[in-house]
């Protein structure tokens, strides 16, 4: 089997167009598409369900902006 990658970014999901492909005409083919993994889609969808469930902890919201800033200074 020959393979042949290509790269493209989808514009419009309703379809897909290939050109310049190296095959002849009347050549059969298998399409196999593939979404791209996106590692920092996963990780920014993991830090802010981290968030999420940080700002909800009992209470968190009564910490002011100048104990935080005394944390950060080891106070």
């Amino acid at each position: 089997m020959n393979a042949y990658k290509k790269y493209i970014t989808i514009t419009d999901p309703s379809q897909l167009i290939l050109s310049d492909l190296p095959f002849p005409v009347g050549q059969r083919v298998e399409i196999i598409i593939l979404a791209e993994d996106n590692p920092r889609a996963e990780i920014s969808k993991k830090l802010k369900n981290l968030f999420d469930k940080t700002q909800s902890l009992p209470g968190v919201q009564d910490i002011t902006e100048a104990e935080i800033e005394a944390s950060k200074r080891g106070e």
